[in-house]
């Protein structure tokens, strides 16, 4: 045979090796991720256990392209495709958390830790050792809670010997007290002289001489002498809380932007990142009502933004806490008979304002606790439907911690989103009659009532007030035990909801929260594949144990953000 013709049959051979080749390959790239071998629970009222439950989900260009059986969704992988054995693992859609104030979150983690101090000598001595080892800068952040050593206010004194000349302003965990050492104070010019603004309270001790705790709006008098953390802090604080946050399932957040300021330098450090392709989370950006008429300029000029980050709510405050005795309530405060709380904003201006970003069209936010507050605030949202018609507004309370049974219907009734923080029950429960005593307690943290009148609940944690974990929140709501273990049964037990209502809060409820679940909320064709893999189905395991379940996936569009 001729070398021109062996020549022949070797290129004869090698086409026929690629041709089979190529048979025998998938025809195309095919899904870009497929989860296989899980149990998927897909929203409300689907499946939760047996044979019924989707075990796969095909994902393409970031959005979910079929929720089925593993046959099925073979089908759909090809050379391309990255194959993810779930290992019979529960698939839910990715957590969003309703409420934190995330960037601040971030300087938190790398802050002084006061949260589990059971003590005045534990308290102090923490304060000291962080402000030995950071001579040069403000001592923040803290999140201490004064019913861990009896509900004694902490002073100045505790902690002036072990501060000397750095400046320390440690806050309550509840974000509405805090304490200043004496240096703080001299820096802010707060003194015996000093008159309580307008929303605030400077707690004096006998002497008349300020104690160190300032409440509310007392607070602005230090927070407006400490400096602006830099852009590369606030970046860096940015990412820390991210990681945190995707650890734990969280694949959106809504930040409210801070409690001092208009929000904005925490609506830019998004940005930066966004810009960066440094956001793999998604994020509702609200900046504080005084900054309402800028919004609504930026709104005008760049629309609201996408589905990654994206903005057009504002922020209020109507009153303040219950741990604080602050919180604005019709009758005293059972442990402060000399009270009932307090507006932090005046009344007038604050209602002009809610009715002015309404008239705009952003979505109102608005903080309120006590049952006044509560009662009051729906009544400044029923005067902005009357005054500009109906739409879809999507008004917001957040927290609406304490309500009475007409607030709790009307909620219902008047389409108003209960934005509420259920790890705060197990939390306040530990001391919550004392202050308000058994009557009031019994609509606190109604997550059942709201339920039943036909409102939307929507979870989030409050972070860094309270752990960012949804599952601790699920927990709570579900079993509503005191993390003192004190209530073994669950506190106000009859207020106790279900495993898939607390779920349904912190996914698809919260996306309607943000006008997002045409979008999210959800697993199923068409929306995005953001999801997160639990250790354990959240639905066959005792209740109690569920505080302790990890996620061990979280995905954004298609894009595994975190893998254990």
């Amino acid at each position: 045979m001729s070398s021109r013709n062996s020549g022949v049959l070797v290129l004869v051979g090698l086409v026929l090796v690629l041709v089979l080749g190529a048979l025998m390959l998938p025809r195309t790239r095919g899904a870009d991720v497929v989860l296989l071998n899980g149990r998927v629970w897909t929203g409300p009222g689907a499946p939760a256990t047996g044979s019924l439950m989707p075990t796969a989900v095909a994902v393409e260009d970031g959005r979910i392209v079929a929720v089925g059986w593993d046959e099925e969704s073979a089908t759909r992988a090809g050379w391309g495709t990255r194959r993810i054995d779930v290992a019979g693992r529960l698939v839910v859609p990715g957590f969003m958390d309703a409420h934190t104030h995330f960037v601040g979150g971030g300087f938190e983690l790398a802050g002084v830790q006061l949260r589990d101090a059971a003590s005045e000598a534990d308290f102090a001595r923490r304060i000291g050792d962080y402000a030995a080892a950071h001579p040069d800068e403000w001592v923040t952040g803290g999140t201490w809670d004064h019913e861990l050593w009896g509900g004694e206010l902490p002073r100045r004194d505790w902690i002036d010997s072990l501060t000397g000349e750095t400046p320390v302003f440690v806050s309550r965990l509840d974000g509405h007290m805090a304490l200043a050492n004496s240096k703080a104070l001299e820096l802010a010019g707060v003194t015996a002289d000093t008159d309580d603004p307008e929303g605030g309270t400077i707690v004096r001790g006998a002497d008349g001489q300020p104690t160190g705790v300032l409440k509310d709006a007392a607070m602005s008098l230090v927070y407006g002498v400490i400096p602006e953390p830099s852009e590369a802090e606030l970046d860096r604080a940015l990412q820390a809380s991210i990681a945190h946050a995707v650890e734990r399932g969280v694949t959106m957040i809504t930040d409210m932007g801070g409690s001092s300021g208009d929000g904005w330098s925490g609506h830019e450090t998004y940005r930066r990142a966004y810009n960066r392709g440094d956001l793999p989370i998604r994020v509702y950006s609200v900046v504080q009502i005084d900054g309402r008429e800028r919004l609504a300029e930026y709104v005008a000029d760049h629309g609201r933004g996408d589905d990654r980050l994206f903005w057009g709510g504002v922020k209020a405050f109507v009153d303040g806490s219950l741990g604080s005795t602050t919180a604005w309530f019709y009758a005293p405060y059972d442990d402060a008979p000399e009270t009932t709380g307090l507006m932090v904003s005046d009344t007038a201006q604050l209602r002009s304002a809610i009715l002015a970003a309404d008239a705009a069209e952003l979505q109102v936010i608005v903080h309120a606790i006590g049952d006044r507050a509560n009662d009051w605030l729906l009544d400044v949202f029923a005067e902005a439907r009357e005054q500009y018609g109906e739409r879809d507004r999507r008004p917001r309370i957040e927290h609406a911690q304490h309500l009475t049974a007409v607030a709790i219907q009307r909620m219902g009734d008047e389409g108003v989103i209960p934005s509420m923080q259920p790890y705060h029950a197990i939390d306040d429960g530990r001391w919550a009659e004392k202050r308000i005593g058994p009557e009031r307690i019994r609509t606190t943290y109604a997550f059942r009532g709201l339920e039943d009148a036909g409102a939307r609940l929507a979870f989030g944690s409050d972070w860094t007030v309270a752990p960012l974990d949804p599952l601790y929140g699920i927990y709570a709501a579900v079993t509503r035990r005191t993390t003192d273990g004190a209530n073994p049964g669950g506190w106000v037990p009859e207020q106790k909801i279900t495993v898939e209502e607390a779920l349904a809060a912190y996914t698809v409820n919260s996306a309607y929260a943000c006008f997002m679940e045409d979008r999210l909320g959800t697993l199923e064709p068409g929306k995005y594949a953001d999801l997160a893999v639990l250790e354990h189905s959240i639905f066959e395991i005792d209740p109690v144990a569920i505080e302790k379940l990890r996620v061990d996936l979280t995905m954004v569009g298609g894009e595994v953000v975190f893998e254990r």
